[in-house]
């Protein structure tokens, strides 16, 4: 066998590869920061109202439900799967607390446990919907998208039907606490969002749960093959996913002081709208938690600017569709290859 060796003071073409790509993977985390500030600078000469305090909070407060999804996705997607049924676990989830813990007559529920368990079953019917689908994905090897399409489909029709097409409302103290409460002068949701967000950036960028991530979406037989339990990893990720969109649920619910029957319907566009353009891939193994709340700051700072302007909100789903075109062919110039 020959030996191949580089010359003293030069670096093989693996490792010169390996740099490169984490130097072009380091600037595509950092890719939309010049366009926010573009946004910014417009949103100002837009309105003088944008970059005041008091609107930067309430964008941010406004984004931290759909940013909890879209890092939800971010780790359903980084894995190679996808979760289509996010946005019904927002709506159904706080929908069953309030179901069951409203008192009869003061806001369509039935009374049937006291207002201090409103968040337990939320996150307990998010673990609820995880698991099964982790079980149809993971031990039935169903495909992904055609079972979280189901179960959007069967989660919407069960929050219809035990609210009754109504909204629930005079909802307990303790599902008001997230969209209510300031933490320092700032709503406590957005806290939640900044610290999850800082978490899943800890966890998939130094951590080997995070690398054992980007293995499986890279290639799920190399990972099998390289001693990481696939599995348990995907379990996790898909279960974890459920309760951050019910986590979700649970902060939208108590800003918005009720849980409407069709809470969180249409969010799953926004949430993908976010994550394309924030630089995760379709293709699993490739994107950054940082990329992705990149991803949503930036859309909602066009909406808010829109709004100011004067721009009629149907026009805002038109504006992230064309996002996600105009991402997906950057994706192709700046890294050779479409994110589908």
């Amino acid at each position: 066998m020959v030996e191949t060796r580089t010359a003293p003071g030069t670096s093989s073409p693996s490792a010169t590869g390996g740099g490169r790509r984490l130097a072009l993977a380091r600037l595509r985390d950092l890719a939309l920061i010049p366009a926010i500030i573009v946004i910014a600078i417009v949103g100002q000469f837009v309105s003088p109202v944008f970059l005041r305090g008091d609107n930067l909070v309430n964008v941010l407060q406004t984004m931290s439900e759909i940013a909890v999804l879209v890092l939800a996705q971010t780790l359903v997607l980084v894995v190679k799967k996808m979760d289509l049924s996010l946005e019904s676990t927002v709506g159904l989830a706080p929908g069953v607390a309030a179901w069951l813990t409203v008192p009869v007559g003061a806001g369509h529920g039935l009374g049937l446990l006291p207002g201090g368990w409103s968040v337990p079953v939320t996150l307990a019917v998010g673990v609820l919907v995880g698991v099964v689908n982790a079980l149809f994905i993971i031990r039935f090897g169903l495909n992904g998208f055609i079972v979280t399409l189901g179960m959007l489909i069967v989660l919407r029709g069960v929050l219809t039907g035990i609210s009754g097409g109504q909204t629930f409302f005079r909802l307990p103290g303790s599902m008001l606490y997230l969209g209510t409460a300031q933490w320092l002068g700032v709503p406590a949701s957005v806290w939640v969002c900044l610290l999850l967000f800082a978490a899943g950036i800890v966890v998939l960028g130094f951590t080997s749960f995070g690398r054992s991530l980007y293995a499986i979406g890279g290639n799920v037989d190399a990972a099998k093959a390289a001693g990481i339990r696939t599995d348990r990893v995907l379990w996790i990720v898909i279960v974890t996913a459920s309760v951050l969109a019910a986590l979700a649920g649970l902060m939208l619910s108590g800003r918005l002081a009720s849980v409407a029957s069709a809470q969180g319907d249409g969010y799953i566009f926004t949430v993908f709208a976010a994550a394309v353009i924030g630089g995760i891939s379709l293709n699993g193994g490739k994107g950054t938690v940082f990329g992705a709340f990149t991803g949503i700051l930036l859309l909602f700072m066009i909406q808010n600017v829109l709004t100011l302007a004067g721009v009629p909100a149907q026009w805002i789903g038109a504006l992230n569709g064309a996002i996600i075109l105009i991402a997906l062919a950057l994706s192709r110039v700046t890294g050779g290859k479409v994110q589908d």
